[in-house]
Order: C-alpha cells, then structure tokens, then sequence
C-alpha cells in the first residue's frame, strides 16, 4: 500500500456542518479528548478558544480545520481511524455545533495491517 493514511476524516455530513460552522465563526479547531460526558465527544471552538496542552498531538486536519487529540487518547486510538460523523441531538454545551440541534460524533475503525505498516514507517522517519 503507498500513500497517505488519514488519521481522522469526516463524513459529508460533518464536512457541511464545518463549513456552515467555519461561516458563522471564522477558522475553526476541534478537539477530542476522553472520559465522561462532554469529554468523550469531539468539541469543536473558534480556533484560539481552546488551548492545547502539552501532551496533546495534532491529528489531522477535516474540512481544512486542525483536529487535535489528547495523549492518552492517542495511545488508546492509535490502532483506528476517527470518523467525524454528525448526528442530531445535544453535544457539548461549549462545542460550536450546540446550539443548531446537532453533535459531532466519533465512530471508527481499526486500521488495515497495510495501513498500519504506512503509519510505522511515518512514524520511524
């Protein structure tokens, strides 16, 4: 297998929600960090309203807008791709998508051996 292998994507459905989104409040950064409640949906700020922590990585970016993990997530999701998909509902009550009746929500899957075997060279260098 050669090429890139995305970290996290998004659904269509999600994609519209961050233009919409990116339309009512300029650039955008989301954020997935874990446990309970709010803490185990990804969060979506005006970039700048959230600030990244140490041990937080970059991984990746959907609809062009940079999509952070916290570390011991990382080490936790590591093995799969996050899909960003949008469901209606209430999310975070400081996520930007709050207000408009729907979330964000994380689905995923594990990564093929092929895929897994890309990331392992990135990441020897």
């Amino acid at each position: 297998m050669t090429g890139e292998v995305l970290r996290v994507t998004a659904t269509d459905a999600a994609l519209a929600l961050i233009d919409d989104l990116a339309a009512r409040h300029g650039p955008l950064m989301f954020h997935q960090s874990g446990g309970c409640c709010d803490g185990s949906a990804p969060m979506c700020y005006a970039q700048g309203e959230f600030i990244v922590g140490d041990y937080d990585r970059l991984l990746g970016r959907i609809g062009g807008m940079p999509f952070y993990i916290s570390g011991p997530q990382f080490e936790y999701w590591q093995h799969t791709q996050l899909i960003i998909d949008v469901v209606p509902g209430r999310g975070g009550m400081f996520s930007l998508e709050g207000p408009l009746g729907v979330r964000f929500l994380t689905r995923s899957r594990l990564f093929t051996e092929a895929e897994w075997a890309v990331l392992e060279a990135e990441a020897a260098g």
